[in-house]
């Protein structure tokens, strides 16, 4: 039997209003993280592969790249997590048709805005990497690796909007489980490609972008059946619209890419001062951080529909009782992802480059245990910002978006020029003692609005 519209209307309000801090805790944040840990794994699955199969140069133009390719998502997540949040606040309201509109709009504006910057992207590949410094086979691999993704942007840029969709409408373990499959398949195509056919550095990108192509179809299905607590509607395009989503997409648009362009000056920085071996050894660093940042982003972001859906209803017990949950779990995944860099540096170096050199991998295991220190801090931050959006304080959570990514790295990057390739490594501890400064600062404001809102109440 089809759930109706007013069953799947309880179902969220039971989820989402009823249910216990913990329970929903363990039923959003777990799935979440595992999610968006198995979503972002084509990282780790592509410096694996290539490493393996491809060596050192083609894992150095991977990762050169990639901070170009996570540009091009920059949109779609600008979009995915702007319209998120006017959604859930909507649905705590009970205004459906409002909700129904950003949801279309924001489906539209995700394929409209794919296309331009996959565009852009694949004719101006070549003059990015010259501009990294990068030259001959180097540059040409990291071309061919950016076109390959920019040609499927249109379609695969809607996967950050539709994860958050089916979060909203209830339906975790659906999000879940079409990360899954998505990252088995692209795993999958890749090494067939790869390990099978013998092919290159482009295969690895085709492998992915297929395989993010299904999952979008298969996470939509339900919503063209019509069995989603949000529907399709007529898109009716405005102005007020479209700034309500950016509104509340920017902080994460401006952690995006501005994080991708500190990521790109850095690279410019690796090229000149340590060449391909020096953007080798960053690469290992930036993809052992993206498992400890998408835990935890994972688990937070996973309980923003929870927490706008109880700030937009004036629960404001529950949303300290789950905030409680996402900084407390933020933490102990910092502090476990610094453990496991301690006790297995070699391993983790030769588990993506198995034929390198014992010179390299002396370089690398020593980067890596100079930037853990910047795991047992940053978690702070993260999920700082998280919340803010989540209670639709786009202002201060830009404000931490901006100095968490762009302005205390580079700050950082030139304190720490005179220290070579060492302060390289050590930027991220350096840019995260200062934001947690920030962050304490921020939340601290927050609390005292709230308590005095609530006094001339």
């Amino acid at each position: 039997m089809e759930p109706t519209v007013d069953n799947t209307i309880k179902e969220s309000e039971e989820l989402f209003a009823k249910t216990s801090p913990g329970r929903l805790f363990l039923r959003a944040a777990i799935p979440g993280a595992a999610g968006m840990l198995v979503s972002s794994s084509f990282e780790v699955v592509d410096g694996i592969l290539v490493g393996t199969f491809l060596g050192e140069r083609a894992f150095a133009a991977l990762h050169l790249s990639i901070p170009i390719i996570i540009i091009g998502f920059a949109l779609g997540d600008l979009i995915g997590s702007g319209s998120a949040v006017p959604i859930s606040i909507s649905l705590g309201k009970g205004d459906y048709e409002h909700a129904n509109e950003v949801f279309s709009f924001a489906c539209v504006l995700n394929i409209l805005t794919g296309f331009i910057m996959g565009l852009l992207l694949f004719l101006g590949a070549p003059a990015m990497m010259a501009l990294m410094g990068a030259e001959g086979e180097f540059a040409e691999l990291s071309s061919l690796y950016l076109r390959v993704f920019s040609i499927f942007l249109p379609i695969t840029t809607i996967t950050y909007s539709v994860d958050n969709f089916l979060r909203i409408c209830g339906h975790i373990q659906r999000s879940f489980f079409v990360n899954v499959a998505m990252a088995v398949a692209g795993a999958v195509l890749e090494l067939l490609f790869m390990g099978v056919f013998g092919w290159g550095i482009w295969s690895a990108a085709l492998g992915y972008s297929l395989a993010m192509v299904i999952s979008v179809v298969v996470a939509f299905w339900p919503f063209f059946e019509g069995r989603m607590l949000l529907k399709f509607t007529m898109p009716k395009p405005s102005l007020d619209m479209l700034s309500e989503i950016v509104k509340y997409g920017m902080p994460v648009f401006l952690e995006t890419t501005s994080g991708r362009i500190f990521s790109i000056l850095m690279n410019t920085a690796l090229v000149r001062m340590g060449g391909e071996v020096a953007v080798s050894v960053y690469g290992i660093i930036m993809t052992v951080q993206s498992i400890v940042v998408m835990l935890i982003y994972g688990a937070v972001d996973a309980m923003q529909p929870a927490v706008g859906y109880n700030w937009g209803a004036r629960r404001l017990d529950r949303v300290k009782a789950l905030e409680k949950y996402c900084f407390a779990t933020s933490a102990i995944i910092g502090v476990l992802g610094f453990a496991a860099i301690r006790l297995l540096p070699e391993p983790t170096v030769m588990l993506f480059l198995p034929n390198s050199e014992p010179d390299f991998v002396v370089l690398a295991v020593h980067a890596l245990e100079l930037f853990s220190w910047s795991l047992l801090i940053k978690w702070l931050a993260f999920a700082t910002q998280s919340f803010m959006i989540a209670v639709g304080q786009v202002r201060l959570a830009s404000f931490v978006s901006v100095f968490m990514v762009c302005v205390f790295p580079v700050a950082a990057l030139f304190l720490l020029w005179p220290l070579g390739l060492d302060g390289l490594w050590l930027n991220a501890l350096v840019t995260y003692v200062f934001c947690d400064l920030l962050c304490a600062g921020v939340l601290l404001r927050f609390r005292r609005t709230v308590h005095e809102r609530l006094d001339r109440a």
